[in-house]
């Protein structure tokens, strides 16, 4: 079926409100506009530049630990949490308690994601992993009550209420086989769909299912980056798309109702894959601006520090890399050194401009590495 004929679905009359029935994705696709193709042409090439670089960038694992903590921030605040990266970084004890739960639904991404990773190397993506990972997403947080791990077997709605809904989802009859199908489509490999192609179709659907109770949203945009892994598209996680839809909420939201209320696969589609270009373009930049941000460290700060000394700073600035935020005692335990030692070298990558201090206290300091973390938050801009 050519994408021009694509029809999304049909309104169905329940009791006192019409909820939406999605088709079926599981059939052939055929992707003849030009517009698509030219864009998703651009994507891919893009995307495998990207493959390319992370697996040339060295202790690139470190780096992918900031990835996904930039999308936990970013995903969870399209969901309305206020935590930035510099707190999501943060233990827990250092929190301020009003902030504390939307710090701790940021900890649980990080964790759904790491773990959803680390099942792809024994299981493909299938429900049952969405299922696990929604699981990690709800334990302790506001959707504790709302079925975590399971599809919901309620209504659920997205508004105000269900009467004044902007939209109202499938039955919850008919969310376990239409999951089934939307699982069978991603690993339908006689179709010949392209992969960018297919996890877009993908995520419209699941988002349009809406098969939990919460967190559809976090869950979907997670869905993205465990599709890439699992076909190989990338050989490490590092493009994640909700700072993209962050930035562009109103269109995301627009597009995906576009599909839904007037067939308009067309306009998603390109939105999308003008994202994974965007957003690898971006993730390239970053992993170059490390590179360069490591080798002046390397040339202008580590030769300041003595021979008896140079261990212990190379040490500290390899940690930093993969943990930004540090305190005194972080250090001491790291080193096997003194405290008074430990708060000589911070001081000494405070004076050179390496570190700086973030919570303003006269005890219990916290130091966070500025220019790295910077870099991240460029990337938003």
């Amino acid at each position: 079926m050519d994408i021009k004929e694509y029809k999304s679905g049909f309104y169905k009359q329940q009791y006192e409100y019409q909820s939406f029935e999605p088709e079926l994705i599981n059939h052939a696709w055929e992707i003849s506009d030009g517009e698509i193709q030219s864009v998703l042409s651009e994507a891919d090439r893009v995307l495998g530049e990207l493959n390319a670089f992370s697996q040339l960038v060295p202790n690139v694992d470190f780096f992918i630990r900031m990835h996904i903590t930039k999308e936990a921030t970013q995903s969870s605040r399209i969901e309305g949490t206020r935590t930035n990266m510099e707190e999501a970084l943060l233990d827990e004890q250092d929190i301020d308690p009003e902030k504390r739960d939307d710090w701790v639904e940021v900890q649980n991404y990080v964790e759904a994601i790491n773990s959803a990773i680390e099942q792809l190397e024994t299981l493909p993506l299938s429900n049952r992993m969405l299922k696990d990972a929604h699981k990690v997403l709800m334990q302790g947080v506001r959707g504790e009550t709302k079925l975590p791990g399971e599809f919901r077997s309620s209504q659920n709605w997205i508004g105000v209420s269900l009467k004044n809904a902007i939209f109202v989802p499938p039955h919850y009859d008919g969310v376990p086989a239409l999951m089934s199908d939307l699982e069978k489509f991603i690993h339908n490999d006689e179709l010949q769909v392209p992969h960018l192609i297919k996890i877009a179709i993908v995520h419209y659907q699941f988002e349009t299912i809406h098969p939990f109770l919460d967190g559809n949203g976090r869950l979907g945009r997670l869905m993205i980056a465990l599709y890439l892994a699992s076909f190989g598209l990338l050989h490490k996680p590092a493009l994640y798309l909700s700072d993209y839809f962050e930035r562009h909420k109103t269109e995301y939201v627009d597009r995906l109702m576009a599909v839904r209320e007037g067939n308009n696969l067309k306009d998603w589609l390109v939105f999308f894959l003008y994202g994974v270009r965007e957003t690898a373009e971006s993730s390239i930049q970053v992993f170059k601006d490390i590179i360069t941000l490591k080798e002046r460290l390397e040339r202008e700060v580590l030769p300041h520090f003595t021979t008896r000394r140079q261990e212990n700073a190379q040490t500290l600035m390899q940690y930093l890399y993969h943990r930004p935020l540090v305190n005194i005692k972080d250090v001491a335990s790291l080193l096997g050194l003194q405290t008074n030692t430990a708060a000589a070298l911070v001081n000494d990558f405070v004076k050179h401009n390496v570190l700086d201090e973030l919570t303003g206290k006269r005890r219990n300091r916290i130091y966070y590495f500025k220019d790295y973390i910077a870099i991240f938050h460029r990337r938003e801009e």
